[in-house]
């Protein structure tokens, strides 16, 4: 693990061997997680594709220390504003963005901003677009509760990991990965944790989403799970109609059965293998379109 500064925080990531693709597959976690539910797909994707992991601002490894701003921010956009100079510091100029639920927003938002270093956007239960009044706000006042009862000693319960095992999942997933999810639940910053989930849910950003996806030129894609209740697919399929891609008649949704809210540990070799494929789509389409213009 590696550290970098980003506008006065400490940001924790790690970073393969280049390979021959010239490309880097750059992974954004989402709400309450952190980087390390990445590994198993960086773990099958190394050999082809450099990778990029990190912790977002106060998750994970990325934590405030005592003397950082107090008024820093926690919108979608001044997430975005770190991911632009993590990679223009690490020299990253041919990425692919991967992001996972609120990841995948900040994904989009940092393609808008990125249009030279972004090759494309795979969002992976990600989507939404559409503000529904009355549900997001039992969201935000679920959400704030959750993160306002966070003691430290919840990591010493016996089997509370369990839980994290079955919850938000179509079947349960490691113990392992409950664990860490435990753990990244109680160790994120409870500013950055509470700003993240309040200032992405307002009915301005979630606005906002159809926006972007509808005036970016790279390819965008997205994997869902069938049986996420958290974006359930067809929140997905709305957000991806905004897209070129769609409205052209290429079907740039995915959808993975037996998977909840976390793909990535849910169906690992499914979703190495559709992004695997995914990349060699646009690079045979690239290479087309290359011998196009030279003819």
């Amino acid at each position: 693990m590696a550290t970098i500064d980003i506008q006065g925080v400490k940001h924790s990531y790690e970073l393969t061997s280049p390979t021959s693709s010239g490309d880097v597959l750059v992974f954004i976690h989402g709400w309450l997680l952190s980087r390390h539910y990445w590994q198993p797909v960086i773990d099958l994707l190394a050999p082809e594709y450099q990778c990029l992991s990190y912790d977002l601002r106060g998750f994970g490894n990325s934590q405030l220390l005592a003397g950082n701003p107090s008024h820093a921010i926690y919108t979608p956009i001044s997430y975005a504003e770190d991911l632009a100079i993590l990679l223009q510091t690490l020299k990253i100029k041919n990425a692919w963005l991967v992001g996972h639920s609120l990841g995948g927003t900040i994904a989009l938002l940092g393609a808008d901003k990125l249009s030279e270093q972004v090759k494309g956007v795979i969002c992976i239960n990600a989507g939404g677009g559409i503000y529904l009044k009355e549900e997001f706000e039992k969201f935000r006042s679920v959400g704030e509760k959750i993160v306002k009862f966070r003691p430290r000693w919840l990591c010493y319960l016996p089997l509370l990991d369990l839980i994290f095992t079955r919850a938000q999942v179509s079947c349960p997933i490691k113990q392992r990965w409950g664990r860490q999810r435990l753990i990244d639940f109680v160790i994120a910053c409870p500013e950055a944790a509470l700003g993240a989930l309040l200032d992405s849910t307002t009915e301005t950003e979630v606005h906002r989403l159809p926006q972007v996806v509808s005036r970016l030129g790279q390819p965008v894609y997205f994997i869902a799970g069938r049986q996420d209740l958290i974006m359930e697919p067809q929140y997905v399929r709305y957000l991806a109609s905004f897209h070129w891609l769609f409205r052209q008649g290429y079907n740039n949704v995915i959808e993975i059965d037996n998977c909840g809210h976390l793909a990535m540990v849910e169906q690992t070799n499914i979703v190495v293998d559709h992004i695997k494929n995914i990349l060699n789509k646009c690079l045979i389409l690239k290479k087309i379109e290359d011998d196009f213009i030279d003819h």
